[in-house]
C-alpha cells in the first residue's frame, strides 16, 4: 500500500513528493521498522513528536504529525493524531471488524468476567471465540498481554486482523471509557453492545459523571453496527439514558435485571451462592434456563445476567448458553481463591476491586459468606480520582470486621499522602496498633508497605475468617515513581499463609 492511499480520506495537510510504499505502522519510534510509517502521538507522559530522529534512523518512510515539520521523508499533518491513527490502522490491515461479529461490553465494573463468560458460551456454541480485554487477548494458541483494557487501535486492528486469518469467530471485547474517548475502537462495527454499570470512577480523566457516561454511551451512539443489538443492565441507574441511545440507532433492545418482576427480557428468579458455587434460574427468550457458575459472589449474578443477554443476541441455544456458564474458567484475580490446598486455612480473596462500587458489591457478596471476620486489604491507586479514595474507605468500613489499608500502585503520588485521603473514610472504626489490631473490634489501620499488609492480615486471620485482598487482582506488578516492579496479591498471600504455618 503506498502512502497516498493510506491517507486517503484523511484530512490531513501533506508536505513532500515522494509517495512510498507503506510496509508498516509504528506509534512507537523504537518499534519503527524500515518501511513503516511512524505516527507520532502526544501522551501523558511522553511526546512522539520529540523522538522523530530515531524513527528516521531506523526507516521511517513517511510520518503523521501534529504540527509541520521539515523532515526528509513525507510529513502529514492531522489536528489529532491518535485519533487519525484508527483508520490508518483499518485501512491498513484491510478493516478486519467487518469479518467479525464483535460483542462490546462496557462498564465500571464488570467488563472482565463477563467478558470471559461471553467467550466460553460461545466456546459451547462450536464457534471459535476471541477475548480482548484487561488481562489479555487471546484466540487459538495466542495469548497477548495487556497494557491497556482496550487497546491503542494499531494493536487493536492488528489482533483482529490475526484473529481472522486465526479463523476466529466472533470476538468478546471490553471497551473502556478511555478507549472510546480516545478513538481505539473506530473502525470497529459492533454486533452486540452491552454496559454493566456506571459507578464512579476514572474522573482524573473525564470531567464529571456526566462526561464519563456520555465516553460510555459512545459504544452504542457511534459503533454499534446496522442492525445491532443492545444489551442493557437495566437495574443500574444509567440505564435510561443507555435506552436512549441505543433507541436512536434502532438497535434491537435485550434488558437485564435482578429483579423477577421487572419485565426485562433476561431476569433473574432465583438464586443461591456459596463460597464454592452459584446457581441460579433465568427467565430468558429461549425459557427458563437453570445454570450453575464457577465464578463465586453475588455481584456475578449482573455479569452472567448480561453474558445471557449477549448470547441470546447472537442467537445461540439454551443448552450451550448453560453449558458455557457453567465450564466458565476463573476469572484471573476476580474472586480468585488463594490457599484452597491447605486444611484449615482462613478463606482467602483476591479481587480487582478499585472503585467505591465494586467493593462495596465486593464485601457485601463476602459478608453473609464469612463464618467468622472479615478482614479486608486494599488500597488506592497514584495519580487517579482522588474524591473515590474515601469512598472506597467507606465501602471497606461499612462491610468489614478489621481493615488494613495500604498502598496499590502509588505512582508519582507519596504513599502516604494517598493513605491521608483514604483515612477520611475510616472513621467509623477504631484506629489501632499492628500488635492490637487482632484484638480491636472494628479496629484498622494504615500500613504503607503492601506486602506488610497482606501479611498482617493474614497473621491474624484466623481458619474462620475471611480475607479480602482488593484493588489489583491480577495485576503481577506494581508501580511506584514511573518502574513496575513485580509483585501479585496471589502469590504474596500464599508465601504469609506458608510463613504462618511454618
Amino acid at each position: 500500500m503506498n502512502w497516498s492511499q493510506l491517507l486517503e480520506g484523511l484530512p490531513v495537510e501533506r508536505t513532500g513528493d515522494e509517495d512510498p510504499v507503506v510496509r508498516g505502522i509504528a506509534y512507537d519510534s523504537r518499534a519503527v521498522s524500515p518501511g513503516d510509517v511512524f505516527v507520532a502521538l502526544r501522551g501523558a507522559t511522553a511526546d512522539g513528536h520529540d523522538y522523530l530522529d530515531t524513527a528516521l534512523r531506523l526507516g521511517a518512510v513517511a510520518m503523521l504529525l501534529e504540527e509541520p515539520r521539515d523532515l526528509p521523508v513525507p510529513v502529514a499533518v492531522h489536528a489529532d493524531t491518535r485519533r487519525a491513527l484508527a483508520p490508518l490502522a483499518t485501512r491498513f490491515f484491510g478493516d478486519p471488524a467487518r469479518e467479525l461479529r464483535l460483542v462490546g461490553v462496557t462498564g465500571t465494573n464488570g467488563k472482565t468476567s463477563t467478558t470471559y463468560l461471553v467467550e466460553s458460551i460461545l466456546r459451547a456454541a462450536g464457534q471459535s471465540p476471541g477475548l480482548i480485554g484487561t488481562v489479555e487477548a487471546r484466540y487459538a494458541d495466542t495469548r497477548i498481554r495487556a497494557v491497556n483494557t482496550t487497546p491503542e487501535s494499531l494493536d487493536l486492528q492488528r489482533t483482529l486482523r490475526a484473529m481472522c486469518t486465526a479463523q476466529v469467530d466472533a470476538v468478546a471485547m471490553e471497551v473502556s471509557s478511555h478507549g472510546l474517548a480516545l478513538g481505539r475502537v473506530e473502525g470497529c462495527h459492533f454486533a452486540v453492545a452491552a454496559v454493566t454499570n456506571v459507578t464512579q470512577d476514572h474522573l482524573d480523566f473525564h470531567t464529571d459523571m456526566a462526561d464519563y457516561t456520555a465516553a460510555k454511551t459512545a459504544l452504542f451512539g457511534e459503533h454499534l453496527a446496522e442492525g445491532g443489538a443492545a444489551v442493557i443492565n437495566l437495574d443500574d441507574a444509567s440505564a435510561d439514558t443507555f435506552l436512549t441511545v441505543a433507541r436512536t440507532r434502532s438497535a434491537r433492545i435485550l434488558g437485564v435485571s435482578r429483579k423477577a418482576e421487572s419485565g426485562a427480557e433476561i431476569a433473574l428468579l432465583d438464586a443461591d451462592c456459596t463460597l464454592d458455587r452459584t446457581q441460579a434460574r433465568i427467565a430468558t427468550p429461549l425459557g427458563e434456563l437453570l445454570v450453575e457458575l464457577p465464578l463465586l459472589g453475588d455481584f456475578n449474578l449482573e455479569n452472567m445476567l448480561v453474558a445471557v443477554g449477549i448470547a441470546c443476541a447472537l442467537d445461540i441455544g439454551a443448552d450451550a448458553i448453560s453449558t458455557g456458564l457453567a465450564n466458565c474458567a476463573q476469572v484471573p484475580g476476580r474472586m480468585e481463591r488463594v490457599g484452597t490446598d491447605l486444611p484449615d486455612a482462613p478463606t482467602i480473596l483476591v479481587d480487582y476491586a478499585h472503585t467505591p462500587d465494586a467493593v462495596d458489591k465486593l464485601l457485601s457478596a463476602v459478608r453473609p459468606l464469612a463464618r467468622g471476620r472479615l478482614i479486608t486489604v486494599f488500597g488506592c491507586g497514584g495519580d487517579r480520582d482522588r474524591a473515590k479514595r474515601p469512598l472506597m474507605a467507606e465501602a471497606a468500613a461499612r462491610h468489614s470486621d478489621r481493615v488494613i489499608a495500604t498502598s496499590d500502585n502509588p505512582r508519582t503520588e507519596d504513599p502516604e499522602a494517598i493513605l491521608h485521603d483514604v483515612e477520611a473514610g475510616l472513621g467509623t472504626m477504631t484506629a489501632a496498633t499492628a500488635d492490637a489490631l487482632d484484638v480491636t473490634p472494628r479496629g484498622c489501620i494504615t500500613v504503607t508497605d503492601r506486602r506488610s499488609a497482606i501479611a498482617l492480615a493474614i497473621e491474624i486471620a484466623r481458619p474462620e475468617d475471611a480475607v479480602v485482598i482488593a484493588g489489583k487482582g491480577h495485576e503481577d506488578y506494581q508501580i511506584v515513581g514511573r518502574e513496575k516492579f513485580p509483585f501479585d496479591d496471589r502469590e504474596e498471600a500464599a508465601r504469609a499463609l506458608r510463613e504462618k504455618r511454618s
